[in-house]
């Protein structure tokens, strides 16, 4: 039932331990048993014990008011330091117990009958007893019957704990099981020092990919067979334990001086494929984390945290093993505060405020746009760069719920400065996984019909780009957007190799140019060569140019002469609060108003 740590007596500890932990469900089915004893034998009182070093435990019983009592006191001693079943018809006439105080004392009992409950390992943990104020006789055939109950107590107990510490698929100990153990250790005062691996090695989104058509049997199967595979591989030694923690995610527990280091077997690991059924085998990519910790100095819970946390990070970093790290630990720790911070500011509308960077027409001079920036200003933290919080919400929900409320608020200017003088189109920067959600630009061409706008007043910007191009949806969702009269934009153009693809396979119509093509053009030859061949190019397909980032007046005359129409920058405006926007439009427009 329970693997080796440090022997037989861990393991027997264990198993007590264990079995004396509260659980109610499995306590109520246990005084069923004892019920049933009773009604099976004709004798009223019946108990199951557990028996420790010191002190023999009632977990339930039937007619029966003793719950505990010394070891050296208990009848049922006799039946577990034996390993066979006791019958004590009359304890007055047995010397062992004539001046016991169990007989002459409360409970006062004066017949007993028990038999040891012993695991699948040979370990007994306690026993099943009946027993009465008067005595009874007791034959062969009631003794056959107590021990067959005996054994069906024990096969329950078995499953309780399969099911409660077991993983259902590979069969090995689970995460509840991982976190027993470490508190079992703690418990026995082990100061060893020991090491926790977590190993994950599926990539469980496309193994579920594949369940779509293939069913969960295939599935069931790849991890069956990787947990079979780790064990060849890494051959743990006596002591050193494997675990399924999650679906796919395994850990293994050792001592600190164990060869079992993340690095030793993200190694050992490389370059292995495991079997999906059907001949079709499944490459496997692993990573791993580590923490090192001795029991009792923190909890089962921590170690289990802090290895997540070092395994989190080498995914992240992309490298095979990590280390658990206080200084990265703690900065994801902040990150999640953050996030959790930023979920309770969107539900509670607190802090959050949008600021608007004007886009200027380089021709005539005036703003013909403003692109829509989320800003928030935390309680505690004050000011915070969207660079702080925007990729913590890309890697959660949140990033839609941060959209649509950039959304809401941008249509809600919109309609507050309809037919005014200052009202300038609108654009929102969304991710690929926001327009790629399937109904996404109906719902948002129904928010301008219900604020009674033509959908050209609300520009869509594209992050992500390689993303989009990667996915059918995202594709798909820019064409129903484009379709609906939204205007798209392109971000960051001139960053990478790959950016003149784009321009084939997207419908767009403004380009912008990342500032670091045209940062430097009023002082390199070579950077307005280059910012002068792609916007003549961009603008022979017909594309609105736009460049971000200037800064000085020498910028401002290079694009104008290149032909770029538009312009944004700190050379024009910083990005602006509402309020102080409109003041600035106001004058910037004076002659239209």
């Amino acid at each position: 039932m329970l693997m080796n740590l440090n022997g037989d007596d861990d393991r027997r500890t264990r198993a007590l331990k264990a079995l004396r932990s509260p659980d109610e469900s499995r306590d109520d089915v246990l005084r069923k048993f004892v019920r049933l004893a009773s009604q099976a034998l004709g004798i009223p009182g019946s108990f199951i014990s557990v028996l420790d070093d010191e002190h023999q435990h009632v977990q339930a019983a039937h007619n029966f008011a003793l719950t505990q009592s010394s070891r050296e006191d208990s009848l049922c001693r006799h039946a577990v330091d034996n390993d066979c079943a006791v019958v004590v018809p009359d304890t007055w006439l047995d010397a062992r117990f004539v001046t016991h105080p169990l007989i002459t004392g409360a409970p006062y009992i004066r017949f007993y009958a028990g038999v040891p409950l012993k695991n699948r390992e040979g370990i007994v943990l306690g026993t099943l007893c009946v027993t009465d104020t008067a005595p009874h006789p007791f034959g062969a055939e009631q003794v056959t019957t107590l021990k067959l109950l005996a054994a069906l107590v024990m096969s329950f107990l078995e499953a309780w704990h399969s099911a409660g510490f077991a993983d259902p698929v590979t069969a090995l100990p689970n995460r509840q099981r991982l976190i027993r153990d470490l508190q079992y250790l703690a418990v026995a005062g082990d100061n060893t020092p020991r090491r926790l691996v977590l190993i994950d090695c599926i990539d469980m989104p496309r193994a579920y990919e594949l369940a779509r058509s293939m069913g969960m049997g295939p599935v069931e199967s790849l991890l069956k067979d990787v947990a079979t595979l780790l064990p060849l591989r890494l051959r743990p030694a006596t002591g050193e334990l494997l675990y399924t923690v999650a679906t796919g995610r395994f850990a293994v527990l050792t001592r600190d001086d164990s060869r079992l280091t993340a690095d030793w077997v993200a190694g050992r690991l490389e370059g292995i494929s495991a079997d999906l059924g059907d001949g079709i085998a499944v490459a496997l990519s692993t990573h791993t984390g580590e923490v090192a910790f001795t029991t009792g100095s923190i909890t089962a819970q921590e170690v289990l945290r802090r290895a997540v946390s070092a395994l989190h990070e080498a995914i992240g970093r992309g490298v095979p093993a990590m280390r658990f790290s206080p200084a990265s630990d703690a900065r994801h720790t902040q990150d999640f505060t953050l996030i959790n911070d930023l979920a309770a500011a969107l539900q509670e509308d607190k802090g959050l405020w949008l600021a608007y960077q004007p886009k200027i027409c380089l021709q005539s001079g005036r703003p013909v746009g403003l692109e829509v920036l989320a800003r928030w200003r935390h309680p505690q933290r004050g000011e915070l760069s969207p660079a702080l919080f925007v990729p913590l919400a890309e890697q959660t929900e949140l990033l839609s719920t941060l959209t649509a409320w950039v959304t809401d608020r941008a249509i809600a200017r919109l309609a507050r400065l309809r037919n005014s003088c200052i009202q300038l189109p609108l654009t929102i920067n969304v991710s690929c996984r926001d327009f790629s959600r399937e109904g996404f630009a109906d719902a948002l061409e129904a928010k301008m019909i219900r604020a009674k706008l033509p959908t050209s007043l609300l520009g869509i910007e594209c992050l992500e780009t390689e993303r989009i191009i990667e996915s059918p949806a995202a594709m798909q969702g820019l064409e129903m957007l484009k379709l609906r009269g939204f205007g798209i934009s392109l971000d960051d153009f001139g960053t990478g190799y790959s950016n003149i693809s784009y321009l084939r396979r997207m419908p767009l119509d403004v380009i912008k140019l990342d500032r670091t093509l045209i940062s430097e053009i009023s002082s390199d030859t070579a950077s307005r060569i280059i910012a002068r061949s792609i916007i003549a190019m961009l603008k022979e397909l017909d594309y609105t140019v736009l460049a971000e980032g200037v800064e000085d007046a020498e910028t401002v005359n290079a694009l104008t002469q290149y032909g770029c129409d538009q312009a944004q920058g700190f050379f024009y405006s910083r990005p602006l609060p509402e309020g102080e926007l409109d003041e600035w439009l106001g004058w910037k427009l004076r002659g239209q108003c």
